[in-house]
């Protein structure tokens, strides 16, 4: 009689879920819904995070984009602050290089006291100025034999040339000046034209013409 119980016991106990498993069951699906939602929390929270990471990297950007702007017109406020004024100064400087084009060939010793002393005055002055010009990043162009530059120079006249390549400066009738990356004045100058373009090699035969005629 106790062997048939204890059969009928063992086939319930398979038959029939423990009472434990069932609370276990019911307590694993009670706790997979928080963890998803966790899950989505977090992953919300690293977008944001990742969100706000990028935008204080754009204003960072931006704010070093200012300084760089800023810095820059600073200097160009430095740099070009006497440009008017400079290029009212280079006439002046003309003058000094006129007057000492009058007598760079004379004998100074033999000038009267006073006129040497003020040949010698007007050589010191022109001096300190072209010293103040470099000071302050003046500098003059005198592009003879460079390729002719519309944005440095300005061409006076043209000279046919067939030995020059076309479009070269041959002649610089008034030096230029530029401040920086500033032009002051431009050159004038004289421009060859009729030979060949610039890079590119003379005709053959161009060169021994005259020597063939006189060997003639």
């Amino acid at each position: 009689m106790s062997d048939e119980t204890n059969k009928n016991r063992h086939e319930g106990d398979t038959l029939v879920p423990d009472a434990a498993e069932i609370m276990g069951a019911g307590e694993a699906a009670e706790s997979a819904a928080p963890a998803s939602d966790a899950d989505t929390a977090l992953a919300e929270a690293r977008a944001e995070v990742e969100d706000m990471r990028n935008q204080m990297l754009r204003a960072l950007a931006e704010a070093e984009n200012v300084r760089r702007r800023a810095q820059r017109d600073v200097s160009d406020a430095r740099q070009y602050a006497v440009t008017s004024f400079a290029r009212d100064l280079l006439n002046v400087a003309d003058n000094f290089a006129r007057a000492m084009d009058t007598v760079k060939h004379a004998d100074l010793e033999s000038l009267p006291p006073e006129v040497k002393g003020m040949v010698e005055g007007i050589q010191m002055t022109e001096r300190e100025l072209k010293s103040v010009f470099e000071r302050h990043g003046i500098k003059s162009l005198d592009p003879t034999g460079q390729k002719f530059d519309p944005n440095l120079h300005q061409a006076m006249f043209e000279l046919e040339n067939p030995d020059v390549a076309s479009g070269t400066v041959i002649q610089t009738v008034q030096v230029g000046s530029v401040i920086g990356d500033r032009v002051l004045r431009p050159a004038m100058v004289g421009v060859s034209k009729g030979g060949p373009k610039p890079g590119q090699p003379k005709a053959e035969g161009e060169g021994d013409a005259g020597a063939t005629g006189d060997a003639a």
